[in-house]
């Protein structure tokens, strides 16, 4: 049979190799909680032979969908692909318990909106300012209460009334002659609780000569939607998304967060049925970049300043494993005079952030989390660079636990830090 007519499920031999990559297997050693156990229950459901109830779902859910096993398999295998699918089709067939579909619908209400994002950050920053959060956190009702609620609580960052309430220009000017004029993604996150990272991208973006548009009008990219089965969802966002961009004019759309990248790279999957929408998602998507990614197809212009310093390297799986980009960032790092780079030990495991999923399997993530800030510490370095929110809040909750002095940034502030000739700190 030719393969473009096969079902991609039957693309697995069953080898095995992508078990020692994926998380959930290395923390249960359980075949149901592995890609390829996880690939018999979708054969399974495709042929009736299971069918679908909360244990099965279960599964499904425990994914992380970091796709390491995309990168292990020799068979080429699209599990990225197939769980997408199945977590929609999962939505579809198991009502989620009462509670759990609550929290998911609270997450989802507020999450890819900016707007409404900026004000939860608000709140937040008034209650740490009462010392309502101290008291909570001291007396450990969360817990009681939610595991779920107090993971929420430890992941939250705080930041300055200033910084929630910033808006940041929509137009950056290129620094002498202007060599590309390029779109930005602001993100949900990223530009509510990371506005220093969006703000670095653009100065770098500047000094290396590029004019940077930041469409007004533009949302959520639709990254987790699409991650946890809330396909129609998804689309929605893309739309909102492309015709935002499309009267741009741009050369290419630069990304700073891993996870939306990756999903803006797929836009042409979401719309396999609607002609219209594949074409224009196809065009959107072929001017993507990562801003590593981009940076590294551009000759460097704006002189590099050392900065004496060991960073460990942190592989966010949606930069690695879904947009198979690991070179760039670490090429970029390595062109600042002083900058030692080290790797991660077992570096390419997901550090259990994975969109929502520390979020709604906290238990699961924290113990993946912890093998990795375990791996960080052992490299001997006192700041972690990672090109994604999710990797970085996830990180740094973990350390704060642990009383670690250690930190996070993203490689674009570490340029953008050699460039201004300032130390890292």
């Amino acid at each position: 049979m030719n393969r473009t007519n096969r079902d991609p499920i039957d693309d697995c031999v069953h080898c095995g190799f992508c078990l020692p990559a994926c998380p959930t297997y290395v923390s249960w050693a359980e075949e149901m909680d592995s890609p390829r156990g996880r690939i018999y229950l979708m054969k399974g459901l495709r042929d009736a032979s299971v069918s679908w109830n909360a244990t099965v779902a279960a599964h499904f859910d425990r994914c992380l969908g970091c796709m390491a096993c995309v990168t292990a398999c020799p068979s080429g295998v699209r599990y990225d692909l197939l769980i997408e699918s199945t977590r929609a089709a999962r939505e579809r067939e198991v009502p989620r318990a009462r509670s759990d579909a609550l929290f998911r619908r609270v997450l989802f209400a507020l999450l890819p909106y900016p707007r409404r994002l900026r004000l939860l950050g608000i709140l937040l920053w008034v209650y740490i300012a009462t010392g309502l959060r101290a008291w909570v956190r001291k007396t450990g009702i969360l817990a009681k209460v939610s595991p779920r609620l107090a993971q929420l609580d430890a992941l939250a960052p705080d930041r300055s009334l200033g910084e929630l309430l910033r808006i940041g220009p929509s137009m950056v000017r290129a620094e002498g002659e202007k060599r590309a004029r390029v779109g930005v993604l602001r993100g949900c996150v990223q530009a509510v609780f990371f506005p220093q990272v969006n703000d670095a991208t653009l100065r770098v973006l500047a000094k290396e000569g590029c004019e940077a548009i930041l469409p007004d009008g533009q949302g959520c990219c639709g990254a987790l939607s699409l991650h946890a089965g809330r396909q129609d969802e998804a689309r929605a966002f893309a739309r909102t998304l492309i015709r935002s961009f499309e009267d741009a004019e741009v050369d290419r759309i630069v990304v700073n967060a891993a996870g939306c990248g990756s999903s803006l790279k797929a836009y042409e999957g979401l719309f396999d049925r609607d002609r219209e929408w594949r074409d224009r998602a196809r065009i959107f998507s072929s001017k993507v970049r990562d801003v590593c990614e981009f940076l590294a197809e551009l000759p460097p212009r704006a002189v590099r300043h050392p900065i004496d310093a060991k960073v460990a390297y942190h592989d966010a799986c949606h930069l690695r494993h879904a947009q198979r980009i690991s070179r760039e960032p670490r090429s970029l790092l390595a062109g600042i005079p002083g900058l030692s780079v080290c790797e991660i030990p077992d570096g390419d495991q997901c550090c259990g952030s994975a969109g929502v999923y520390n979020l709604v399997e906290p238990v699961s993530a924290n113990e993946i989390g912890k093998r990795k800030v375990e791996n960080i510490e052992r490299t001997g370095a006192r700041l972690v660079v990672s090109a994604n929110p999710g990797c970085t809040l996830h990180i740094q909750r973990l350390w704060r636990e642990r009383n670690s002095a250690l930190r996070a940034l993203h490689p674009i502030e570490v340029l953008d830090r050699s460039l201004r000739g300032e130390p890292l700190g």
